[in-house]
């Protein structure tokens, strides 16, 4: 078994990526692992299906923080994928042979430590896996506080889970870390990535531009899909936001730790500004989903409605492009400090 601290994440893939690098040495809060990865994204596809309703993302694909984060830092990591599930395991089982944890793709449906109420068919989360003990795997699961172990017939289901974000038995691991790294240059790197990101793409499904087009899009749900059709939209959004992949208001938090994390490394104490100016952020993010399970359930108090939660939600856009567009502004500045 390889002595692996297990640490308590509030995202999968940042809590993840944070562990496997503690254990070789690089002490790395989830927060900044979410910053340098640019993990904050926001996207709304309605060409794109789920469960029969369109997709709406607050996260980047997966993978994409891992990756960013070893490369950003000189990290030497290795990635397979596996058509055959005995290949997949026993990969999985050589790379533990050599003393080394390994990090998995799953799906959550299959992991039978998750309450029932709690499993739900989404194949992009991330899990730790550092050991074997009595024919069980030992897994760090970064959404619980404790350890916990799998058989190799649930991990292999779970592995191997089939539909939208399949895992197709992906694994990833640290081979070797640099002893010493600034991280002043990939923080700033990730921050004006995210910025980029969510003000500057020309595709108006993302970013600030993707919220306004959801906005609009919110005013006319009772219209075109009657009641019924409205209150599955919106209970398709706040599962997005709140259930899956730690969800749009989760991420502003850990955004926020990053931003003022990132304050003190470069001592610029408008960043710690900035944070605060995110926690507020989502804040507003769980009052849209509070109003939109009201809305939902039948429940709405006065004054809410789907055209409420859209100028809410057109708000929160207009709120987060100021913000997002300063960073923009002091990109020469943070990045002349991190050199």
């Amino acid at each position: 078994m390889i002595d692996f601290a297990h640490r308590h994440s509030a995202h999968c893939e940042s809590g993840a990526t944070a562990n496997l690098l503690a254990h070789h040495g690089m002490p790395l809060s989830e927060a900044m692992a979410f910053g340098i990865g640019a993990g904050l994204f926001f996207g709304h596809f309605p060409m794109v299906k789920v469960a029969g309703l369109p997709l709406t993302t607050f996260r980047n694909f997966v993978g994409g923080i891992f990756s960013r984060v070893t490369k950003r830092l000189g990290v030497r990591m290795s990635q397979r994928r596996f058509r055959s599930e005995d290949k997949g395991m026993a990969a999985l089982d050589e790379v533990l042979g050599q003393g080394i944890p390994v990090g998995l793709q799953a799906g959550v449906y299959w992991l039978p430590y998750f309450p029932p109420a709690l499993r739900h068919h989404f194949n992009a989360h991330n899990l730790v896996v550092y050991g074997k003990q009595d024919g069980e795997y030992l897994v760090s699961d970064p959404n619980l506080d404790v350890a916990m172990s799998i058989s190799a017939q649930d991990l292999v289901r779970a592995r191997f889970a089939k539909g939208p974000l399949a895992p197709k038995g992906r694994m990833y691991w640290v081979r070797s870390a640099p002893a010493n790294v600034d991280l002043r240059g990939p923080a700033v790197q990730g921050l004006v990535e995210v910025a980029r990101r969510m003000t500057f793409l020309p595709v108006p499904l993302i970013g600030t531009r993707g919220m306004r087009f959801l906005a609009r899009r919110m005013r006319c749900w009772p219209e075109w899909y009657g009641q019924r059709g409205a209150a599955r939209h919106m209970a398709q959004l706040i599962r997005m936001q709140e259930e899956i992949g730690t969800g749009g208001a989760g991420f502003r938090f850990i955004f926020a730790a990053f931003l003022q994390e990132t304050a003190g490394l470069l001592a610029e104490p408008r960043l710690t500004e900035l944070s605060a100016s995110f926690t507020a952020a989502g804040d507003a993010w769980r009052d849209l989903a509070l109003m939109g399970a009201r809305l939902c359930k039948g429940r709405a108090g006065q004054g809410e409605s789907y055209v409420a939660a859209a100028d809410l939600l057109e708000g929160l856009a207009g709120r987060e492009d100021r913000l997002f567009r300063e960073i923009r502004a002091m990109a020469p500045q943070l990045q002349a400090k991190a050199r």
